[in-house]
């Protein structure tokens, strides 16, 4: 059977794959330490499962939803979301919200809508690592603004301003972040949206699944409330995957002009349909007022664990390689910074990325499952989440500091 040229470029995720080995390690009665979660272990909000439940009395649940999501759930997204980032979406023109099948189709659908053969897209690197290959398929190029630990992951709005041309179709931002765990400050995003400004052509992708997912102030703040111009060309992803602990659920958001839901509409009628009917009529139901009450004892659970990793790392004379997360659920680490860098050069030499082997190392040997920093576009990283119970990460933690000074 011969496959797509599409199909044939697509890499497979190492996230899915590390964890489906750290899932069977564990079925197989071996101490796992599973730190590739990019969701949290925590059940859903009582009131939301309660309105699903109660949901499921009627017929009309379980029957198809309009392609573009129900009308009245659009609506309370749109109004969520001007509400949450005190901005005016009427004042720049119509707008409208998408639903679609999680925040990854929500992304796709919009690559699949914009990008043409040959059209670039900028994404920063650590980036999440989905964005290259969804560019790939879409056949659009990728070009890469890098930062790096040094700069706390903060992308040179200097280097970016090089890298477009005529070209660019598309800049994503993923703030706050996958997988460094931190957002671009207000100034940064000040002077982002005064760059933007400056190329009209050139179209805005702003994910913001981890919005809600702060845990340090100030708050992610973004491009768009400096410049509401910019609104008229950026594309906002959102979803409950995250903020409301229901990644298997499937929902997402796309909040956008107009002119793009329409064609969004189109491709997304002819390809997955509706999304999930009867969580979507949950959510009609459902008072988003109430997120941020749900995620205050979350956010203190991820600052805290984020504290037991830094004082680790800190009493262990490697604060040289933290960073102060805020954000979403992850700590990006730099194990070139560490003592055990030298013998995996010894190994397998001074030059390259060695991330791999690392993390191969780390489950195999320790138990202790992480993501290599290869697959979001950073040599000799990875990301470790913090969404672990407090006991069973501080354990991790304590293997990954004898491992790291080895």
């Amino acid at each position: 059977m011969e496959f797509s040229h599409r199909v044939k470029q697509i890499s497979e995720s190492i996230t899915l794959k590390l964890n489906a080995k750290a899932t069977q390690m564990a079925a197989d009665g071996k101490k796992v330490y599973n730190l590739t979660a990019g969701q949290l272990p925590f059940r859903p909000m009582s009131e939301f499962v309660e309105l699903i439940r109660s949901e499921s009395d009627f017929l009309k649940s379980f029957q198809y939803s309009p392609v573009a999501g129900y009308p009245e759930l659009r609506k309370k997204v749109m109004d969520n979301f001007q509400e949450s980032r005190k901005v005016n979406l009427s004042s720049q023109g119509e707008f409208d919200a998408l639903v679609c099948n999680g925040g990854k189709h929500a992304i796709i659908n919009v690559m699949q809508t914009l990008i043409d053969e040959g059209d670039e897209v900028v994404i920063f690197s650590p980036y999440w690592v989905s964005y290259p290959e969804m560019i790939k398929f879409c056949g659009g190029k990728e070009v890469l603004v890098e930062s790096s630990p040094f700069n706390v992951f903060v992308p040179s709005l200097e280097e970016l301003e090089k890298k477009i041309t005529d070209k660019t179709k598309l800049v994503i931002v993923n703030s706050p972040n996958n997988p460094t765990g931190t957002h671009y400050n207000d100034e940064w995003m000040k002077g982002f949206a005064a760059l933007m400004m400056k190329y009209p052509h050139v179209n805005i992708l702003s994910d913001e699944i981890y919005y809600e997912l702060y845990y340090y102030d100030p708050k992610p703040t973004y491009f768009y409330q400096h410049e509401p111009e910019l609104l008229k060309r950026t594309i906002v992803i959102e979803g409950i995957s995250k903020t409301l602990a229901s990644t298997g659920l499937r929902i997402g958001f796309i909040i956008a002009p107009k002119v793009l839901t329409t064609e969004l509409n189109k491709l997304q009628g002819q390809t997955t349909s509706g999304a999930n009917s009867l969580v979507q009529r949950a959510l009609c139901q459902f008072e988003f007022s109430k997120i941020p009450m749900f995620l205050e004892p979350i956010k203190k659970h991820l600052r805290e664990n984020a504290e037991t990793l830094g004082d680790a790392l800190s009493n262990n004379k490697l604060s040289h390689v933290w960073y102060q997360p805020t954000s979403a659920f992850y700590y990006f680490i730099d194990f070139s910074g560490a003592p055990v860098m030298e013998r995996f050069k010894a190994e397998f030499g001074e030059e390259g990325d060695h991330s791999v082997q690392i993390c191969e190392e780390l489950l195999e040997k320790h138990g202790l499952a992480m993501v290599p920093g290869v697959a979001f576009g950073t040599a000799n990283t990875a990301r470790l989440s913090l969404v672990s119970e407090k006991a069973e990460f501080k354990e991790a933690v304590n293997l990954l500091i004898k491992f790291l000074l080895d």
